[in-house]
């Protein structure tokens, strides 16, 4: 069973990793990419902050080489990803604790490491330190709006634990069954 759900967790990165790529153009502008934070949070909730932490990677590193993204694509990912699933932990479990991990992690420490490395590596002179946190802190909010809705609807059918279960990943979802008795 184990080998199994460690099967079922690499597809469904692989998975989110591909989705990540394909919707990343969705309202995609330079330093803003809403998409990204859906798929950083819900990787968060499904799998946990290391599996979201590698989903970010691979995406930014992907959308990098054939897409020609910056280095934002890297430094405004990361952060949030790994933030989302430790914030996700210590909350047993809060969606919205997800998002707010997201928010810190890239709204304001992604887009504030942003500046050397957008200044140092890709030679763009004329930014500051905060110059990237307005579009970034926009772009969580969307992309963790809708992540939250997602979810909360997964979680309020019971889909969510049953997707955790499956994934054997730590639970915080309620059973469908313990939804129905709660009506």
């Amino acid at each position: 069973m184990k080998k199994n759900s460690q099967l079922l967790r690499n597809v469904t990165l692989a998975m989110l990793v591909a989705m990540g790529v394909v919707i990343s153009p969705i309202l995609r502008v330079e330093g803003l990419c809403p998409m990204a934070h859906l798929i950083n949070i819900t990787c968060s909730v499904f799998l946990g902050p290391w599996y979201s932490l590698l989903c970010a990677t691979l995406i930014g590193i992907i959308r990098m080489i054939f897409m020609g993204i910056p280095p934002l694509a890297l430094t405004g990912a990361v952060f949030g990803a790994f933030l989302s699933g430790i914030f996700y932990r210590l909350s047993n479990g809060k969606i919205i604790a997800a998002v707010i991990g997201e928010i810190i992690g890239t709204g304001f420490i992604g887009s504030v490491i942003s500046y050397p490395v957008m200044t140092l590596i890709w030679g763009k002179s004329d930014l500051t330190w905060f110059f990237y946190v307005p579009s970034f802190v926009l772009a969580t909010l969307i992309g963790g709006t809708i992540a939250f809705l997602f979810l909360k609807a997964l979680s309020k059918n019971g889909m969510l634990y049953t997707i955790q279960s499956k994934l054997g990943v730590n639970i915080y979802a309620k059973s469908k069954r313990n939804i129905i008795h709660e009506k």
